[in-house]
């Protein structure tokens, strides 16, 4: 069943009242925010490549706060163990039973904070919680709930003491984006409000996390027409085809692609996706996935430079794709 005309201008406006909410917070970075919503309401996590101050733990905080939902912060340090993340079982004396002290990943929005400055064995701690939204601990399974998000930020690896991301790990990321600094007005607005540490504290909430879960299947309903399929695919089997790549986009990073487009579609108060959706979220969903041949790296080429061009060769499909 697909979308109607009706629900799809409801979850347009729906959706830009929970973005204009995060943005009381958040000053100044609407897209960010857009593209923030669109990973939860598709069900994926993000990774902002962003330097310290930029409003990452802000825009958690309102994320939560505006869909009624629990969030916690998890610092990922050199020392960091799996159980800290997932949480640990602790035989109890007088009960003489196990059990089953939940960790920080069993949370609405979880920020991983640094994600990077683990070691590869933390790290994969969150590979089952971001794929299949449950933790494995001691042989017994866990459900996160939903929504379930993971929001990461990462340093540059050029930064002493990191750990690059594994392939595997990347590709379970939606979105990659930056936050970046406010520009001058909305600095001077931040400025003007120092006595307001955290802004997301007098955000209201608009919607429940049952809301947001029916809004996500409400969005998966948005129509895909196969046209627009062959052109995910197409795209897809280019960027593995290219010399400059010793990896393209995975299936998995096109079904993700299917799954943005479809929100991204719906909060435009659309029930069908267009070509130019997938062109214009194909640098945040797709370019992180590729992996560079050493070679062509070292002459200049980057994933950025090598989807533009797939983007620019292969033809879009020309029919409008109409539910």
């Amino acid at each position: 069943m697909t979308m109607t005309n009706e629900q799809a201008a409801w979850f347009a406006e729906t959706f830009e009242k929970l973005v204009a909410n995060v943005g009381k917070a958040v000053l100044g970075k609407e897209h960010v925010i857009r593209l923030t919503f669109t990973a939860m309401m598709a069900e994926g996590h993000v990774l902002f490549e962003d330097a310290p101050g930029t409003g990452k733990t802000s825009l958690a905080r309102a994320l939560a706060a505006t869909v009624q939902g629990s969030h916690n912060r998890i610092q990922f340090t050199p020392d960091l163990l799996p159980s800290d993340v997932t949480g640990v079982t602790i035989y109890d004396q007088k009960t003489q039973k196990f059990e089953f002290h939940k960790g920080p990943v069993f949370n609405n929005i979880v920020l991983a904070d640094e994600i990077n400055r683990a070691s590869p064995k933390t790290q994969s701690a969150l590979l089952e919680v971001m794929e299949e939204s449950r933790v494995t601990v001691d042989g017994t399974t866990y459900e996160a709930g939903r929504p379930f998000m993971v929001l990461a930020t990462q340093n540059p690896i050029e930064q002493a003491g990191t750990y690059r991301l594994p392939e595997a790990q990347l590709d379970r990321f939606l979105i990659k984006t930056s936050i970046g600094y406010p520009d001058h007005a909305s600095t001077v607005r931040l400025l003007g409000g120092a006595n307001l540490k955290d802004r997301s504290k007098d955000l209201s909430a608009l919607i429940t996390t049952q809301a947001v879960a029916d809004m996500a299947d409400l969005a998966a309903t948005t129509h895909v027409d196969t046209a627009v399929l062959e052109y995910i695919s197409r795209l897809c089997e280019e960027t593995r085809n290219a010399s400059e790549t010793r990896l393209g986009v995975s299936v998995r990073g096109a079904l993700a692609m299917v799954r943005a487009a479809k929100v991204w579609a719906a909060s435009q108060s659309r029930n069908f996706v267009l070509p130019d959706d997938i062109k214009e979220l194909a640098p945040v969903v797709w370019t992180h996935r590729l992996v560079m041949d050493p070679e062509a790296e070292f002459s200049g080429a980057t994933p950025e430079v090598v989807l533009n061009r797939v983007l620019a060769d292969v033809a879009a499909p020309q029919q409008r794709a109409s539910a």
